[in-house]
Order: C-alpha cells, then sequence, then structure tokens
C-alpha cells in the first residue's frame, strides 16, 4: 500500500520522526562536496551523511580509520553550503569520541560550529553512551550506528553480516533500546538480516535507517558514488546501481583526450 508523500520544504529529526509514524520511508545518501550535495539535495533525499566513507571514495584509504576531524569538518562544510531541504548528518570519526565523554563533546561542538551540520552519527552502542549522553545534553542530535561499523573493522577482521549469532543480535536489541532511551533520534543498521533489522524498526519508536539491514526499517542510505556507478570494485549485495557512471565517464574523457589530439576541439565555434 502506497503511502501519500508530504512536501518537507526543510527536513527536521521531528520530520523524520513523522515520516516513521506516517509508513513514509526516508531516503538518505552520502555526499562530501557541494556540487555533489547540491544534486543530491534538489533531487529530494530526505537526508545527507557527511560520512566518513570520504576517507575511501574521495581520499583512497583501504577503511574510513585514517579521516581527521578537520578533514570531516572540511567536507561538512562543503555539503552544507549547497543544501537547502536536506537534513545533513555528519559523521564524528575514529579517535574524535571514543576515548572520554570530554574528547567526544569537544569534537561535537567543533563539527556543529565550524561545519553548521544539523546532526551527528556516532558508531557503537553502551561503550560509547557517555559520549553520546554528553553530546546530547550539548543540545546536538545524535544519530546512532550499529550491526557492522566500520571503524571497528579490525576488530570484527571482516567486512561479513554481523548479529547472525543470538548473544550478538540480543546486543544489537539492548543498545538500540538504549540508544533510544538516552535520546538518539535514529539508528543506522549496517549488514544485518532483514528480520533482525525489522525487529529492531518496530520495538523502537525513532526511525531505523538500514544499509544492507532489508525491507523492514524505516529508510535506507547508499555511498552515492556507489549508487551511481562513480566506483565500479565494489559490489555488495545489497547496492542497486542506477547508473554507470564509471563506464560513461571514461568514455566522455577518452573522446575529450582524442578530439583535442586530432585537433577536433576546440572547433570555431568554440572559440572567441
Amino acid at each position: 500500500m502506497s503511502v501519500a508523500k508530504k512536501d518537507y520544504k526543510i527536513v527536521t529529526t521531528k520530520s523524520l520522526f513523522d515520516m516513521k509514524k506516517n509508513g513514509e520511508k526516508i531516503s538518505m545518501l552520502t555526499a562530501y562536496d557541494y556540487t555533489m550535495a547540491k544534486i543530491v539535495d534538489s533531487a529530494g533525499v530526505d537526508v545527507i551523511l557527511v560520512g566518513d566513507s570520504a576517507s575511501n571514495v574521495m581520499a583512497g584509504h583501504e577503511t574510513t580509520l585514517p579521516i581527521t576531524l578537520d578533514q570531516m569538518i572540511y567536507h561538512a562544510s562543503c555539503v552544507v553550503r549547497g543544501v537547502q531541504r536536506a537534513l545533513v548528518v555528519v559523521d564524528l570519526p575514529f579517535g574524535s569520541y571514543q576515548s572520554d565523554s570530554k574528547k567526544a563533546l569537544e569534537s561535537a561542538i567543533r563539527v556543529m560550529k565550524e561545519s553548521g551540520a544539523h546532526a551527528l552519527k556516532l558508531e557503537g552502542g553502551k561503550e560509547i553512551k557517555e559520549g553520546i549522553k554528553k553530546i546530547l545534553g550539548a543540545g546536538v542530535p545524535v544519530m546512532g550506528h550499529l550491526g557492522l561499523t566500520p571503524q571497528s573493522i579490525y576488530k570484527f577482521g571482516t567486512y561479513t553480516v554481523r548479529a547472525k549469532e543470538e548473544a550478538e543480535a540480543e546486543k544489537l536489541i539492548e543498545d538500540a533500546k538504549m540508544l533510544e532511551k538516552i535520546g538518539c533520534f535514529a539508528i543506522v543498521l549496517e549488514k544485518i538480516p532483514a528480520a533482525l533489522a525489522e525487529k529492531v524498526a518496530q520495538e523502537v519508536s525513532i526511525p531505523i535507517i538500514g544499509i544492507g539491514a532489508g525491507s523492514g526499517v524505516d529508510g535506507q542510505v547508499l555511498v552515492v558514488h556507489d549508487m551511481i556507478g562513480m566506483t565500479h570494485e565494489f559490489s555488495p549485495k545489497f547496492l542497486r546501481r542506477y547508473m554507470n557512471l564509471y563506464e560513461d565517464m571514461t568514455k566522455a574523457i577518452g573522446q575529450y583526450v582524442d578530439d583535442v589530439k586530432s585537433k577536433d576541439f576546440p572547433n570555431s565555434s568554440e572559440q572567441y
């Protein structure tokens, strides 16, 4: 059954609550620069995540761990300048919040003051509870992230599906309820069984955004470079490519090179 889509001129954390309550799915994509953010925002995406995945797709690192707080602030400020409607959420990077709650608050304040972002996302459950509470206490909205948490990839040792075993699944549910209780406005669930993700979405009142977590959640998020096919090496089961920009751009750039070499570009109509 289709749900009437409300026209949100500006998406806020309350808008996401309303979407969940009304059964309207939440759309979320990443962006890391002004130009891409402007396109994503104008296309009607509800939430733009300035993800620490910039470490991979923008800087070429193998993991998300190397990106710094200063670099995340740079990417976030670029995105904010290109957005008029979407809610802009920024990842706190590895090392900027895990060690103690005071450092977590200092990192959060820097991102919010220097980038103009609307909210933050932090990976983890009860182990970072105090840091989240401090950030929330300062009036900063926080989105949680459970399941596969890429900042802990060396602890996991693999990018395989998480929470398939009962003990890990129970901990994930407990962490989700804890994040809701202390005041998080939403949670991302990454690469977990669809049935578990749907159960979490039903048992908490805050929106659950999935990536590789099935269709029973309240919204979906993808890395925009993967979704439009700018990247081509990464092909997980959950990824749907809506374009093949890698191929299209390679052809276009190759044609440009040929035209320059053959002296076809610029022609007489393309010069002053």
